[in-house]
């Protein structure tokens, strides 16, 4: 069950990291998209990351709860909004940047958010 677990913790920071990354190559584009590092990057991290929470919860490993509450609706959020602006040309900058300290955001809060 560890080896699951940690399967699926790794592929939720690939996740996290394509959708970055598909966001970091075009920083310096004039006009910014949801491109398919994106699109996958999210899906990916999502999904993962319920996954390890029923991982978790069926073992024998305490959860908690108030960080997957705030993972789980910021994930949502950054999934909604790029699944809606998909099949669009360009996206605005403002979302562009928001979609940013969103994926920071919840990265951080992966990483600093420790203790139960």
């Amino acid at each position: 069950m560890e080896l699951l677990e940690h399967l699926l913790v790794f592929l939720h920071f690939v996740g996290w990291a394509a959708l970055l990354g598909g966001m970091v190559v075009q920083m310096r584009e004039p006009t910014k998209s949801v491109n398919a590092a994106m699109r996958d990057g999210i899906g990916l991290a999502f999904l993962a990351g319920l996954f390890v929470v029923g991982v978790l919860e069926g073992g024998d490993e305490d959860v908690n709860h108030a960080k997957v509450a705030v993972k789980f609706g910021v994930g949502l959020v950054v999934l909604i909004l790029v699944m809606a602006n998909m099949r669009k040309e360009k996206i605005p900058d403002g979302l562009f940047w928001g979609l940013m300290a969103l994926t920071l955001g919840n990265m951080a809060v992966a990483i600093f958010w420790t203790g139960s």
